[in-house]
């Protein structure tokens, strides 16, 4: 498919980034899926190749490639090999944890942490879901009580990828409990902070390479320059950030679909039935043009996101499009990939069974697809 977005330079980008892969991650997978994370020194071996916080600046140890085409192409190369757990846990530090620090965090913090981060030293995570507050960020519990150096944190988290390796997480707190989404602020706690503990990491339908867990916080003293931005502005930064968080999962989406439709196009003709590929069946061959055609409308629509976030014009409406409806459309095109492949499909060791797990999440996190919808209508109805 022709893509105008992206130069000769980013498509070579996207073959050094592919032959990397090949190398370090599809070998490794398997057994990441049974360790239930990925090695740190998978995560050296990415810092080492520049493929972590690559737009971090230089004086960080970063590239400073502040063209988010370029990761956007980590993201969906991760992705379309079916390598879900990397796919999820690379991105999600480089463009989701780190921006925070970037954006928000004092020159101490960025030379603390993001040189680190950078080399893949540092594990990143960023800590807003808890167990009675999900997508209702307003109303999260854990509270950071001011103490004059430093803040008292107390409460937990759950669901928080990369969280059992994490070294820095970044965690939305209550600093004044009495004044709702007014009274949220971020704090960066490491796990080097005394009453900082990670639960052991859940044990997913998907997403098993994932080491996803819960984190508690019982009277953590965090000091006072490890706050974002302003007191109070926690919930603004979020809602601002939140935007290139669900790119990240749409493109992950419509890549990982379109790599299933890749492998199940090949399974086709390969697999025989009644004497013949069952590329040949009529019912296999409209289903592959049904699934083609949405996946290249899909493709076309994420592609045009990129653009508009490269342009800073991606508004939270848009960006919340792209995640409800890609991440919809993967777990569809994943399932009519399963159906084409029979009862192979729902053995693990073929990557379409994995494919349709590891899809069924991207509904959920990262704001569910109904709130995406409320999100959407809110602009429309303005």
């Amino acid at each position: 498919m022709h893509r105008p977005l992206y130069t000769p330079e980013h498509l070579l980008f996207a073959q050094s980034v592919r032959d990397f892969i090949a190398r370090e991650v599809t070998p490794h997978n398997a057994q990441w899926e049974k360790n239930q994370m990925v090695s740190r020194e998978s995560w050296l071996r990415f810092g080492e190749a520049g493929y972590l916080c690559l737009q971090v600046d230089e004086k960080y140890g970063g590239l400073g490639i502040k063209d988010f085409r370029y990761n956007a192409i980590i993201t969906e190369e991760l992705a379309r090999t079916g390598a879900a757990g990397p796919a999820v846990g690379y991105p999600l530090h480089t463009d989701i944890v780190t921006p925070y620090l970037e954006h928000y965090g004092s020159e101490a913090l960025k030379q603390k942490y993001l040189p680190k981060m950078v080399t893949g030293e540092y594990i990143g995570a960023i800590a807003m879901t808890e167990p009675g507050a999900g997508s209702d960020l307003q109303n999260i519990r854990t509270t950071a009580i001011d103490k004059g150096g430093y803040y008292l944190v107390n409460g937990s988290k759950t669901f928080i990828t990369n969280g059992y390796l994490s070294d820095v997480v970044v965690v939305a707190v209550k600093t004044d409990p009495t004044q709702g989404a007014k009274g949220i602020s971020m704090l960066v706690i490491d796990s080097t902070m005394k009453g900082f503990t990670k639960g052991k990491p859940f044990e997913k339908i998907g997403l098993h390479a994932q080491d996803t867990c819960e984190l508690f916080f019982e009277n953590v003293e965090v000091p006072k320059e490890n706050l974002l931005g302003n007191e109070g502005e926690g919930f603004k930064y979020m809602m601002t950030e939140l935007s290139q968080e669900r790119l990240v999962v749409a493109l992950a989406a419509i890549a990982a679909a379109e790599g299933v439709l890749e492998k199940t196009t090949r399974y086709t003709k390969e697999r025989h039935a009644f004497g013949k590929p069952i590329a040949e069946f009529q019912n296999t061959r409209f289903k592959l043009a049904e699934v083609a055609t949405e996946v290249t409308i899909g493709r076309v629509f994420a592609d045009h996101c990129v653009a508009l976030h490269c342009e800073k014009k991606l508004d939270q409406a848009t960006a919340s499009m792209a995640k409800y409806w890609l991440t919809d459309l993967q777990s569809k095109v994943a399932d009519e990939c399963l159906q084409l492949h029979g009862g192979y499909g729902y053995i693990w060791e073929y990557d379409v069974a994995r494919a349709w797990a590891d899809a069924r999440v991207q509904r959920i996190y990262a704001g569910t697809n109904e709130i995406m919808k409320e999100l959407i209508a809110r602009k429309i109805l303005k």
